[in-house]
């Protein structure tokens, strides 16, 4: 191809391009001046006169064009008609090369004259393509085939129109931002010339023929498509395959006289793509009308063709690609952020409802072809809401908007996917049907992510445990019973445990949630519940040891509007001890408008309102809801802060647990969050259970249940996961957990750095963390240890030794004295926080709670430990006589069995007293009532 043909190629693209934009340009401004029925016959001439224009410059490049051109005829569902109806002539045959040409090229790549090869060729081509044309003909054993041979030269037009293409998307890029189609450029020009060695596509036929072999009827995710057998050794330029006596899917008349069912053909060409793309991680990424017959055998099923641009994935990335689309059926925002993060698209703009909308053109029902104006029409609208939310989100004006590209990076894996999404809607425009994505594709997604669960469960692989080393020899036992509970109790547990100030366990096992089936790691954050309570209450003590607050004062006076319908004697102590009377404030509100609870300010003014219905410290009830909004009116209007100023100020920032401890979580953090789901077993346990005297009044047991089957629903939504419910809506990991626990067992003394084996290091994400387009870095595991600590052998558990880098301490004891914070000075505080010594009479006689936590008893019914429990398993709590504090997160929320059972081991294995919460027959707090099951 010599430099005139390649100057000239190039001068036509880009003066037809040209041509083309000026053509719209100018139209645009006219059709401002013109009636609606004028505009649109001004359009259509418009579209007409251009379509023509794009389908004689392909007709005569031919290459790379043709393709591009068949690409678009298929888009029926966005492409004006104009453009339909001319590309749709790319889909016949082009003119065909000459048989010397074919003949010469064929001998020249199989070595031997064509008497040799074949004992009949038919001269006519069957068809002719861009890259090249198909001819039958009868092998020398008699065997029916077709042969496929390269155009001579197609190989140097091809690389060069891909040059062409990319400085157009470029130059478009720079006049129109908002289309900058450079990805899907750059994705093309990595692939198309592997379609040039026909090589990958005999060994592409193969494998995606035994992929979709090993599917059976049995099998509810098999599909049933034909693919013709590769029949001899391919050449980069001749490829010998099976002939297929089938019907082309533009010849209507055909499929009609044959009785073709048009709906089912597409339907099951669709759930193979479903197949290739979740299940095998490799398809076919050309489903254009001209690549499939329909076999002419009842039940006439597709015949799938021309393997040259087929996509392998990495299961990371068949797993994003799955997670996506779920997320789309779910209307999951959280899901869809985290697949985003997992493919490595990265957006620069939070905005996860426009995210959600845009990522659901992809999966929307595809429409017939007369229905094509009407989506065009929706579709523009849609993205003029979006424009209109993005201005509002970025305060750019309209022209920087139309500049304004929300998509930083996105992944080139996803680029072919989307393409053949495209292509498999334009099919079923083209056959005018109608095809809902959601329902064909979901169980293969669905197949895609359990399957990849069930090979890393802990019968099969040890990765079901993350891989961090072991901290004591109680871990090691820890593991193993994990691992003995299985699957079946445990969807993703984090436990971490600290003795004299010392990590001893910190183990993070399952994944992250049903449909996500990364492993949990350390630093995954875990929605905990009414866990959260035991946080607020730390806070509101905390204000009380920096003299902002007293106890024994009445909330009216920090909060004046507080003081009305007759709360004007309630007290800060009555809030914590849960004896406000308040008991069943919001109730009604989460029932009538349950995301209510989203609006902060609104929250706070509807509890300033709400009346007792008991006196006020007359009896103890469960503030389910309740306590985190009457806590946090109460710490901003005594600190005169923002609750998570107060909250990083008082604990995350002391306590080195940056990125790990939310009440309310922020943007970006996605992907580390772990995903509710219940154990349904579980839940017909707690219609069994007995109606609990200290439950709230209006709480039936049938609503309960109700409750805690709806919980997931409601809490795994992005708005709700991003609003401040300081009573239920905590995040955080177990090793966070476990810190602030170990914080209050030793009187509000910082304990020693984390242990620095656990990777990535607590404290080492961001609060609050960089704009989404920020790169996350890769988590590093660390090497298992088995030397252990000598000193540590007398109580009863063996550490393993200690490795120092810039996160390790000195571990002798006037090292650590010099290093020692506190986050409370004031000594009593274990007597202050479980209503006991000078405080006792601040507390319910006798009460399950002392000042704002779950106090619990030993076995010889000694006050001894506290901390609070979340609906579903997870919890966190100290022993202040053994200097031990524990956290365990879940998010298969169950009756709490598995929770119970960990705590269990371990304190036996310690030889600490186990609290009555946790004890097959002790007393349990409201929470656990709920969710602990029977001994």
């Amino acid at each position: 191809m010599g430099w005139g043909n390649i100057i000239a190629r190039r001068l036509k693209v880009f003066a037809i391009a040209i041509i083309i934009y000026v053509d719209y340009k100018a139209m645009q401004k006219r059709v401002q001046w013109a009636n609606g029925s004028k505009k649109n016959t001004i359009w259509e001439k418009t579209h007409e006169r251009n379509a023509r224009r794009v389908l004689n410059l392909m007709i005569e490049l031919e290459g790379l064009w043709v393709k591009l051109g068949q690409y678009l005829s298929t888009r029926a569902d966005v492409l004006p008609e104009a453009y339909i109806s001319e590309l749709k002539l790319l889909q016949d045959s082009l003119p065909p090369r000459s048989l010397k040409e074919v003949r010469r090229t064929i001998e020249r790549e199989l070595g031997k004259s064509m008497k040799y090869l074949f004992s009949g060729f038919v001269n006519t081509p069957l068809a002719t393509a861009s890259i090249a044309q198909v001819h039958q003909a009868t092998m020398l054993d008699g065997r029916e085939v077709v042969v496929k041979v390269q155009h001579d030269g197609v190989k140097e037009i091809i690389l060069e129109d891909l040059k062409n293409a990319k400085s157009i998307v470029d130059w478009i890029a720079w006049a129109e931002p908002q289309y900058d189609f450079n990805p899907m450029i750059d994705e093309w020009c990595k692939e198309a010339p592997k379609e040039l060695d026909f090589n990958h596509e005999a060994e592409n036929t193969r494998t995606v023929a035994r992929n979709l072999s090993h599917s059976n009827s049995s099998d509810p995710n098999s599909v049933h498509v034909l693919i013709p057998e590769v029949i001899q050794q391919s050449t980069e330029k001749v490829l010998i395959m099976e002939y297929m006596d089938g019907i082309r899917l533009n010849d209507k008349d055909s499929l009609e006289a044959y009785g073709v069912d048009k709906q089912k053909l597409v339907e099951e060409i669709t759930r193979a793509y479903g197949h290739q793309i979740y299940i095998d991680g490799f398809f076919n990424g050309d489903p254009h009308p001209g690549n499939f017959l329909v076999s002419k055998v009842p039940p006439h099923y597709p015949i799938l063709l021309d393997f040259g641009l087929t996509k392998s994935i990495s299961s990371s990335m068949k797993q994003a690609l799955a997670k996506m689309f779920l997320s789309c059926a779910e209307g999951d925002h959280v899901a869809l952020l985290a697949a985003f993060s997992q493919m490595g698209l990265i957006l620069r703009v939070d905005m996860p409802q426009q995210a959600l909308e845009i990522a659901k053109i992809f999966f929307r029902n595809s429409t017939p072809a007369n229905e094509a104006a009407e989506n065009i029409k929706t579709l523009q609208d849609q993205r003029e809401r979006n424009m209109k939310a993005l201005r509002e989100k970025t305060k750019l004006n309209e022209k920087e908007a139309q500049r304004f590209n929300p998509i930083d990076a996105f992944p080139g894996d996803a680029i072919i996917f989307t393409r053949v999404l495209n292509l498999l809607r334009g099919l079923s425009s083209t056959l005018n049907v109608r095809i809902v994505y959601l329902e064909i594709m979901r169980p293969f997604a669905e197949s895609a992510l359990q399957g990849t669960m069930m090979l890393h469960g802990p019968a099969t692989s040890s990765q079901w445990i993350y891989n961090s080393p072991v901290n004591s020899n109680v871990e090691a036992r820890l593991r193993k019973l994990l691992l003995d509970i299985g699957t079946d109790k445990i969807l993703g547990i984090q436990v971490c445990a600290y003795k004299d100030g010392k990590v001893i366990i910190d183990t993070a096992a399952g994944v992250l949630g049903k449909y996500d089936p990364r492993t949990v790691e350390p630093d995954s954050v875990f929605p905990v519940f009414s866990v959260t309570k035991g946080i607020t209450a730390g806070l509101v003590h905390w204000l009380v040891d920096k003299g902002k607050l007293r106890f024994d004062e009445t909330i009216a006076n920090i909060w004046p509007n507080f003081g009305n319908n007759k709360k004007d004697s309630i007290q800060v102590n009555h809030v914590l001890n849960h004896t406000a009377g308040l008991q069943n404030a919001m109730g009604d509100v989460m029932k009538d408008d349950p995301l209510l609870m989203c609006d902060w300010e609104e929250s706070l003014n509807r509890i300033s309102k709400s009346t007792p219905d008991t006196e006020p410290g007359s009896l103890q009830f469960y503030h389910y809801l309740s306590f985190g909004w009457l806590c946090g009116g109460i710490i901003e209007h005594a600190s005169g802060k923002k609750f998570q100023q107060v909250l990083e100020e008082a604990i995350i920032h002391p306590l080195n647990i940056e990125g790990e401890m939310y009440v309310g979580i922020p943007p970006g953090i996605e992907s580390r969050l772990a995903t509710l789901t219940v154990d349904m077993d579980d839940i017909e346990k707690v219609m069994q259970q007995r109606q609990n005297a200290d439950m709230p009044s209006n709480l039936t047991r049938s609503e309960l249940a109700q409750i805690v089957a709806g919980i997931p629903v409601i809490f795994n939504t992005l708005n709700v996961r991003r609003a401040i419910i300081p009573a239920a809506n905590g995040h955080c990991s177990a090793r966070a957990l476990a810190r602030y626990y170990a914080a209050l067992a030793a009187a509000g003394q910082i304990p020693p750095p984390h242990s620095s084996y656990s990777k990535p290091p607590l404290g080492s994400h961001k609060h609050i963390p960089k704009p989404p387009s920020s790169a996350v870095p890769k988590k590093k595991k660390g090497t298992k240890s088995t030397t252990s600590d000598p000193k540590a052998k007398s109580k009863g558990y063996t550490l393993v030794s200690t490795h120092s880098n810039q996160h390790e301490h000195d571990d002798t004891d006037d090292a650590i004295q010099q290093k020692v914070t506190r986050i409370f000075e004031n000594q009593k505080i274990h007597d202050a926080i479980m209503g006991m010594g000078d405080f006792s009479g601040l507390t319910y006689p006798d009460g399950k709670f002392g000042l704002g936590f779950r106090r619990y008893r030993n076995p010889d019914g000694k006050l001894t430990s506290f901390g609070h429990s979340g609906l579903g398993g997870s919890t966190g709590f100290c022993d202040v006589e053994n200097n031990f504090s524990m956290a365990v997160t879940v998010n298969k929320m169950s009756l709490g069995g598995v929770t119970r059972s960990v705590i269990q081991m371990v304190c036996a294995d310690l030889g600490i007293p186990l609290p009555d919460e946790f004890s097959s027959s002790g007393e349990k707090g409201p929470d656990m009532q709920l969710t602990l099951g029977p001994g």
